[in-house]
């Protein structure tokens, strides 16, 4: 997923979207993609899949170090900004 389909996504279904995980997986070309998975406040888990770019922007956005530094926050508040 790159950064404009982050940004399309209804807010309604994120706005209490927490990150459970965050790990580097394959990709379908062979690329690594960050794999988020989300909890959100209905008891739903989801998992979003970002390509490289996006997801180096959004560790910098979390400002954060390593992926588990993105566990536990909130991922409205990660994507604002991409």
């Amino acid at each position: 997923m790159t950064a404009t389909a982050v940004r399309m996504a209804p807010e309604h279904t994120l706005d209490a979207a927490v990150v459970t995980a965050a790990e580097i997986v394959a990709g379908h070309d062979g690329a690594a993609e960050l794999m988020i998975r989300l909890s959100h406040a209905n008891g739903a888990e989801s998992a979003v899949t970002l390509d490289p770019e996006t997801g180096f922007d959004l560790l910098r956005a979390g400002s954060a170090a390593s992926l588990a530094d993105l566990v536990g926050k909130s991922w409205l508040a990660l994507i604002k900004d991409l």
